[in-house]
């Protein structure tokens, strides 16, 4: 039945509008007290066919709201170009969470951490070297109004008071990790504003000992926090009370999971500490949002990466698994059931039945048999005395390929300064190394004994940091300059490679090697989810029917891609698959179980 809460039996009836606020340090609905209880998952992570499924996972584990991020990169893809379609309508989210009978928590930014690429932030401004992103900077600032006040229009008509089911709305985005410039805050609180979010309770959110830096004194606060040791929600709140000791009490992420990184393990968390953490805060009468009640999916190229500020690279995964609730693919997991109970039992009231999943499927192996070879498939080049990033050629996912002529001998280091994030260095396109920002690598002995010499360096954008201080200077490719025994090389053809169209090239069934697409057709006679085995490759991307699915990588610990039933069709299903060292002949199938745990093929 959809609408309860709101009462609006048929589409030509007026919402029924409520208020939501504080009140005597807490939380109140319409002046009746109101604990949230609530669940984070994000609508571009999670097919559209899907959100409803899971939407309704969430009402029957006891959640009374969701919680989401709004990612500006998703629907600002060029400046002023907008789009809100497909996976993409974060309203047709919304609403649909509404009609399951639940409110929602909304966080739009603009910068949201997520372990999405750049934090969310669109690529294209960085283009701008004098802009910095995440301050006052007025040419920032300008283009942060823009985009809330378009996000404004989708938006703000859903808010509570309006008939619809936003209740809470974030101003940015645990800025006490980052910085302590109040006046930034107010700016982007004001920004908020001015675009139509006064309908629901505005409120910041920061880690307990960070409050003091990232909140505003006229606005309630958040805690974000994990649960792996019995006690760590008290402590929280205990720090939370010394610098807001009149309330509202409200863990706006409470960490039920975590994330993986390439060549790391799967996160396993602590799940018996996780439930008596949440047991208690829910007995408190404390309001918390699980992150993540559902991880699902960075499809495509948008996973984010961890730094610590001192130049460490860690990038994610395209899994977004996150050790939750719900497993990447929708399943209710153990941790699910166990939170279910303790949330019955703490507010009294049964849930809905848990909705039955359909079983996932596997499918025959399909044989890349078709190749094109990246060498063979190259645009026209850009011409550019200096190394140029892929934000400077108007780029912002995939590779990029920079040429130029050695036109003497020389022997030397080879040095990438500033590259971001993995090279595949070529010398008379022959491969000879590679270069890892991971591992702190940027420089490769080179040996040029005959001039002139044609050096390739083939660059793979693997995810712009997405926290901390590094992330004004995310641009992609290499990011400085490039040096070889010393000396600056210049004279450089910069191909852009954003690999948004792989299905389209010429394909034929002559073997390949090296930097190589390769096609074939995956077999699917019942359609259902199921789970890519890239086992068989090294490095690169894959797609399903046009659509980028996520990036392989034989470190580990990630071995399949997950592949939603409502993007397969029964009978031939297209796969491209790019790998920078392939190989003709390999093969994938469709497994019936994820592999997200695969120990790294090297030390």
């Amino acid at each position: 039945m959809a609408c309860l809460l709101y009462g609006v039996a048929a589409a030509s009836q007026q919402p029924e509008r409520h208020h939501f606020g504080v009140s005597g340090g807490q939380f109140v609905l319409d002046g009746k007290p109101f604990q949230v209880i609530s669940g984070e998952m994000h609508y571009p992570r999670i097919p559209r066919a899907y959100w409803r499924d899971r939407l309704r996972m969430a009402k029957a584990m006891g959640l009374n709201t969701i919680t989401t991020y709004v990612f500006w990169n998703e629907h600002e893809t060029r400046p002023g170009v907008y789009d809100f379609s497909g996976n993409k309508d974060v309203a047709e989210f919304v609403r649909e969470a509404q009609e399951e009978g639940l409110y929602v928590v909304l966080r739009p930014g603009p910068y949201v951490c997520a372990e999405w690429d750049f934090g969310g932030y669109p690529a294209w401004l960085l283009k701008d070297h004098g802009m910095k992103v995440r301050s006052n900077d007025p040419a920032f600032l300008s283009l942060v109004r823009g985009w809330f006040n378009r996000l404004g229009k989708e938006l703000a008509p859903l808010q509570v008071e309006n008939g619809g089911p936003i209740i809470l709305t974030q101003v940015e985005n645990e800025y006490g990790s980052y910085g302590d410039d109040h006046a930034y805050m107010e700016q982007i609180h004001q920004a908020l504003v001015h675009a139509g979010f006064t309908k629901s309770q505005l409120y910041t959110a920061d880690g307990p000992e960070q409050v003091p830096n990232g909140s505003l004194p006229e606005l309630p606060v958040g805690i974000n926090f994990g649960g792996e040791k019995p006690g760590d929600a008290q402590h929280a709140f205990a720090v939370l009370k010394k610098a807001r000791p009149d309330g509202p009490f409200f863990n706006s992420e409470y960490w039920a999971g975590w994330f993986d990184h390439w060549g790391s393990r799967h996160a396993h968390t602590n799940a018996e500490a996780q439930a008596a953490n949440l047991k208690w805060m829910l007995e408190q009468g404390y309001s918390v949002s699980v992150y993540m009640f559902h991880g699902g999916t960075s499809f495509g190229w948008m996973n984010g990466a961890n730094s610590d500020g001192k130049g460490s690279y860690e990038p994610d995964v395209t899994s977004y698994d996150y050790d939750s609730a719900l497993d990447e693919s929708g399943r209710p997991t153990a941790k699910y059931f166990a939170f279910r109970d303790l949330i019955a039992k703490a507010t009294g009231k049964t849930p809905p039945t848990v909705p039955t999943v359909p079983a996932a499927v596997s499918t025959p192996a399909a044989k890349m048999v078709e190749g094109a070879s990246l060498w063979d498939n190259l645009p026209e080049p850009i011409r550019s005395q200096g190394i140029l990033s892929m934000e400077d050629v108007d780029q912002s996912y995939g590779y990029i390929l920079y040429r130029t002529t050695l036109p003497a001998a020389a022997r030397g280091d080879l040095v990438l300064d500033a590259l971001h994030s993995y090279a595949v260095i070529y010398l008379n396109g022959k491969q000879v190394g590679t270069l890892d920002r991971r591992l702190k690598q940027d420089r490769i002995m080179l040996d040029v004994k005959k001039a002139p010499a044609r050096l390739d360096l083939l660059v793979e954008n693997t995810g712009r940091i997405n926290f901390g201080p590094a992330i004004p200077g995310e641009r992609a490719g290499i990011t400085k300059r490039v040096t070889l025994a010393g000396q600056e090389l210049r004279g450089w053809e910069i191909y852009r490679l954003p690999m948004d169209a792989p299905q389209l090239l010429k394909y034929s069934s002559k073997s390949c090697e090296g930097p190589c697409f390769y096609r074939g057709q995956l077999q699917v006679s019942q359609v259902g989810d199921t789970f890519l085995d890239t086992s068989a490759f090294t490095k690169g991307q894959l797609w399903l029917n046009g659509t980028p699915l996520g990036r392989i990588w034989n470190i580990g610990p990630q071995r399949t891609l997950y592949a939603p039933g409502p993007w397969l069709v029964r009978g031939n299903n297209e796969v491209v698959v790019f790998d920078v060292e392939g190989q003709a002949g390999r093969t994938l199938r469709g497994v019936d179980a994820p592999m997200l745990n695969g120990l790294p093929a090297h030390p």
